[in-house]
């Protein structure tokens, strides 16, 4: 029976084990540089890319983090005032020092303008050139 015990607990401790950082570990001068999208206007999605941006920033800290995440096309809706639920959860990321950046060309195509959005989101000209140029960089992509 203890033999038993002892190969469950060891079983349990090999599925649930510690993540590995890789090197350098991550510490205020060496961030994670990560980049999330938004590219649907379903508050499901929205939602989703906000929680896994927050459980990111819980797990490694956010002074050990640097973080953007990138509205465009249908996506857009997260940077609008309007969306209150939604403003409130990407006010609340900003305090953390999340970038919140909205895409020009879908701006332009759905006729927003920049007081629609929350205050504190940066406007560059393409959402996807933005996400090209960070990857570049060594900023990892994540897809939730």
């Amino acid at each position: 029976m203890k033999k038993m015990i002892v190969m469950l607990l060891l079983m349990a401790h090999i599925l649930y084990a510690d993540t590995i950082f890789a090197e350098p570990k991550p510490d205020i001068l060496e961030q994670r540089k990560i980049v999330f999208s938004i590219k649907s206007a379903k508050d499901e999605d929205i939602h989703h890319v906000l929680s896994s941006a927050n459980n990111v920033l819980k797990f490694y800290g956010p002074e050990n983090v640097k973080m953007r995440i990138i509205a465009y096309y249908h996506g857009i809706k997260t940077l609008l005032k309007k969306e209150r639920e939604i403003a409130q959860r990407v006010n609340a990321l900003m305090q953390l020092d999340v970038e919140f950046v909205a895409c020009g060309n879908t701006m332009k195509t759905k006729n927003i303008k920049e007081e629609e959005l929350i205050e504190g989101s940066e406007v560059v000209t393409a959402g996807i050139v933005e996400m090209i140029e960070r990857v570049k960089e060594g900023w990892v992509y994540i897809v939730p």
